[in-house]
């Protein structure tokens, strides 16, 4: 359970530094950020810049968080809060009929979707996964190394997925 816990912290870790990271890399960014949180009408429209700002403050500090030991309980613990708020969001979005585009990772072309409402349950399974066995110890044996680098990478490549969702359903979607 060890593993399993350090590979959905990096997971984590790394999905949420590239969605901040995706959002706050320049003003037209951010900007495209703050106009599909209008666009999804969940915030009065005097609140929408500060929401902004306040999520890619969280996500930024996610990072952070989830990988300095005496603090990971609150990341983990923010993240799930976090993909809540984000999953809820996007099923009341879904449910009014509105077709905004993702504003997952910054900018896209692609509108929200049962597929990120898929997704953020999956991560915020993972978050839960890691609480559960975040104060376990790690096991002893002599593959400690190599297991810990298995789930360092295990996770790395999740969050690659998680992060490049909506290019991967372009890329295996029925030709036309």
């Amino acid at each position: 359970m060890y593993y399993a816990a350090v590979a959905c912290r990096v997971l984590l870790a790394l999905v949420f530094a590239a969605s901040a990271v995706s959002k706050a890399r320049s003003r037209s960014a951010f900007s495209a950020f703050e106009a599909a949180l209008r666009a999804m009408r969940l915030v009065p429209s005097g609140h929408v810049r500060r929401t902004a700002r306040l999520v890619v403050a969280a996500e930024a500090a996610l990072p952070v968080l989830l990988a300095v030991p005496a603090t990971v309980t609150a990341g983990l613990l923010l993240a799930a809060a976090l993909l809540a708020g984000f999953t809820a969001s996007i099923a009341v979005t879904l449910r009014r009929g509105a077709v905004v585009p993702c504003p997952c990772f910054g900018a896209a072309a692609a509108p929200l979707g049962v597929r990120h409402l898929v997704r953020n349950t999956l991560l915020a399974a993972a978050a839960l996964t890691a609480l559960a066995a975040v104060h376990r110890p790690p096991p002893d044996g002599g593959a400690q190394a190599a297991a810990l680098l298995l789930a360092v990478g295990a996770g790395a490549l999740a969050a690659t997925a998680a992060a490049t969702l909506d290019d991967l359903a372009a890329l295996f979607a029925p030709s036309r």
